[in-house]
């Protein structure tokens, strides 16, 4: 059966290249298999998430290349997990609580002191339906937990119970669920958590396999005991490894300059974003590639590590600059010529090479036509009034570079970086740069003379 894959942003704030891994890790592994893609938004949090949030994710997955099948709004399907909530506590699974958080806090640093591990003790479960009465006319208003199936007959008893599952990127994995609360599912407010919209979608919306961070590895046995609860099957679970800032701090929404939106205003190309963001802490080279079915032919779940993944924004510059020498003019002729950027094809192949993005070309069309400030020695100034005298004719093309500099060799006895680097220094002001045969024609013989005798633009007329 074809994979049904979804991501599931909260939008809450720009997506940053760690989320762009999950989204990606989802999107390769269903096109690599014929599934499909699900955008799903877990917008159930009111206050904080914004539609115009989830206006820019969208964007940004576009911007990357992906393309949803089919997108989804949880704040849609409120009466759903109201149902699904519903029919839990007609179980019997899922059961009202009445401590206020200051209370919940206590009872876990009591629990610490007695050495016990910080696990909600269920004592809600034995409240008479007068004592809830008694605490509701307080003003209370109880939050629901989902009753988690780890114990034979008394649920103040709970014993080690683990739940399994084998999972993509880590093998077989298990969760003792006695060893952790009982999740709230729904709040005082009556507000949902993420657990059970997220469960519910997953069955509903008919989700085969969750592709997500490993930070959501303590979670699944819950999760998987909330499906079974619900009558559905679990899907195929993975977790991989996260992205870090170099400095091994978690990457977060707060750290705008690693968003995809700065990502792109800083002249990343796309493809850069999404071969580093998923080549990154696997078995592969990081390296260009020229598609994103390129890039789901080298993915696969177990060449992913374990251990998280270290995020440097220089290594991800250095791969853009690969990426942008490879691009073919076509994918840049319209940027280009936004950017005032002349020459066609010829100009784009002879400067691609010496570019850390696509923008950069704009300095070496500038340098080309424009006004430069030659770097001439005074010891080679007769060198290159020679040079100036021998410059041939036009019309220039490729050859002229080369028929040139032959003659300037013969008739001066200077070779290699003798012979090119005062020509270089006096046509562009720099002492490296892209190839002198190619870049020559788009200089010109007015501009090549006034630069060779030191001046910074040709002459008038």
């Amino acid at each position: 059966m074809s994979p049904v894959v979804r991501f599931a942003p909260s939008p809450t704030g720009r997506i940053h290249i760690g989320n762009a891994r999950t989204a990606l890790f989802n999107w390769l592994y269903a096109r690599s298999r014929g599934g499909a893609f699900l955008l799903r938004f877990d917008d159930t949090d009111a206050e904080r998430s914004r539609p115009e949030f989830a206006e820019a994710i969208a964007a940004d997955l576009r911007w990357l290349g992906i393309a949803p099948d089919r997108v989804e709004r949880q704040s849609d399907r409120l009466a759903v997990y109201e149902a699904a909530a519903g029919r839990l506590r007609a179980k019997g699974v899922l059961y009202p609580c009445y401590e206020t958080a200051e209370e919940l806090d206590r009872q876990r640093r009591r629990q610490r002191l007695r050495g016990l591990p910080p696990v909600y003790d269920r004592r809600a479960l034995a409240l008479s339906e007068a004592e809830r009465d008694a605490l509701e006319a307080e003003g209370r208003r109880p939050h629901w937990r989902f009753l988690l199936p780890n114990f034979a007959e008394d649920p103040t008893a709970p014993r080690r119970t683990e739940i399994g599952w084998t999972d993509l990127f880590r093998g077989e994995q298990g969760i003792d669920i006695a060893s952790m609360s009982d999740p709230v599912l729904v709040r005082a407010d009556g507000s949902f958590t993420y657990t059970l919209p997220s469960v519910v979608d997953d069955i509903d919306l008919g989700i085969t396999h969750v592709i997500r961070g490993d930070d959501h590895v303590t979670n699944t046995g819950a999760q998987i005991a909330l499906f079974r609860a619900l009558g559905a099957e679990p899907p195929v679970f993975g977790h991989h490894n996260l992205l870090q800032a170099s400095s091994g701090e978690a990457l977060s929404k707060r750290n705008a300059a690693l968003s995809l939106a700065s990502l792109r205003a800083a002249g990343i190309e796309p493809l850069a974003v999404a071969a580093f963001a998923t080549l990154i802490g696997t078995a592969e080279a990081i390296r260009p590639v020229g598609s994103l079915d390129e890039l789901a032919a080298l993915f696969a779940p177990e060449k992913v590590n374990k251990a998280p993944a270290r995020f440097a924004l220089e290594e991800l510059e250095a791969l853009n600059a690969r990426l942008v020498a490879t691009l073919p003019y076509e994918a840049v002729a319209e940027r280009l010529a936004d950017l005032g950027i002349g020459g066609g094809a010829a100009f784009w192949l002879a400067v691609r090479g010496n570019l850390q993005r696509v923008a950069d070309a704009r300095r070496w069309w500038e340098i080309a036509t424009g006004a430069v400030e030659p770097a001439v020695a005074e010891a080679d100034r007769a060198f290159l009034a020679e040079a100036a005298a021998l410059l041939p004719p036009e019309p220039w093309d490729a050859s002229t570079w080369s028929v040139w500099t032959g003659r300037l060799k013969a008739a001066t006895g200077r070779k290699g970086r003798a012979l090119f680097m005062p020509l270089r220094l006096a046509l562009t002001g720099l002492s490296s740069g892209p190839e002198l045969a190619a870049l020559l024609p788009f200089v010109g013989r007015p501009n090549t003379l006034a630069r060779l005798c030191g001046s910074s633009s040709p002459p008038a007329g």
